[in-house]
């Protein structure tokens, strides 16, 4: 590479072949929705997670006519997961994206359009490659049927690369993830009593390599409800930012 001016570092995608500069990397826009639904803006698709809006009062101001998505993606099958997945799905004709259990019987319920998965599994789409990675929770369906294992995404694409939880514990398996993937950022659960509280997520960022955090699966019942502001000191002093957004409120990653 000739020495001089500006040098364009290039940066390749694997598993995709595609090859791009850092200058052509745009942010993601990434909206929080309230508990663990967010969405994320990548290569002009929009990725929409675990949408439970309607039931929360805490999103009471999200009319969920209004979102946007060309894909969902849930991690379990909890209620607080799925609430709003299938007519979101319906309106949208997004596809859903889930593991085998979820993604059959969100169809069963209406979701025009699945893409099963299953631990360990990967598949590209037209935004870029998503990996079905573990977690550790339960999972059953609303109608008390099977949701199969619990999981979390890693999501790589020509405008970087994410991991979202889901509902987990903390596990060795991240470090898999800091191994083989550089992320932007990571949506963890920071709630507590379900889930990792903001200690295992401070763990869980180290784990996985990533300094800026999403939190997500807090505040919404009154055992997730967490201090603010001991949580962000926590990750600010292992030298990591706890993004805590409102719902509705917006971030740059």
């Amino acid at each position: 590479m000739a020495r001089g001016g500006a040098l364009i570092r290039r940066l390749q995608l694997r598993r995709t072949g595609v090859i791009i500069s850092r200058q052509q990397i745009a942010n993601m826009n990434t909206t929080y929705y309230g508990h663990s639904c967010f969405s994320v803006e990548v290569a002009g698709k929009r990725l929409l997670f675990d949408p439970f809006i309607t039931p929360n009062p805490l999103a009471a101001a999200i009319d969920i006519k209004q979102l946007k998505a060309d894909f969902i993606l849930v991690s379990h099958g909890h209620v607080d997961h799925v609430a709003d997945a299938v007519e979101i799905a319906k309106r949208t004709d997004a596809l859903v994206v889930a593991n085998f259990e979820v993604a059959s019987w969100l169809n069963k319920m209406g979701a025009p359009r699945i893409q099963p998965m299953n631990h360990g599994g990967a598949v590209n789409l037209d935004f870029g490659r998503v990996k079905f990675v573990s977690a550790i929770h339960s999972s059953t369906m609303p109608d008390g049927s099977s949701g199969g294992n619990p999981g979390g995404f890693v999501i790589e694409s020509r405008d970087g690369n994410f991991y979202y939880s889901g509902d987990t514990a903390l596990t060795l398996d991240m470090k898999l993830i800091g191994e083989s993937t550089k992320l932007k950022f990571a949506a963890l659960c920071v709630g507590d009593n379900f889930t990792m509280g903001p200690d295992d997520a401070v763990k869980a960022a180290d784990f996985v390599g990533c300094d800026q955090v999403l939190g997500c699966h807090f505040d919404t019942f009154p055992p997730i409800k967490i201090d603010h502001a001991a949580a962000k000191e926590k990750f600010q002093a292992a030298g990591k930012t706890l993004h805590l957004l409102r719902p509705g409120e917006a971030a740059d990653f």
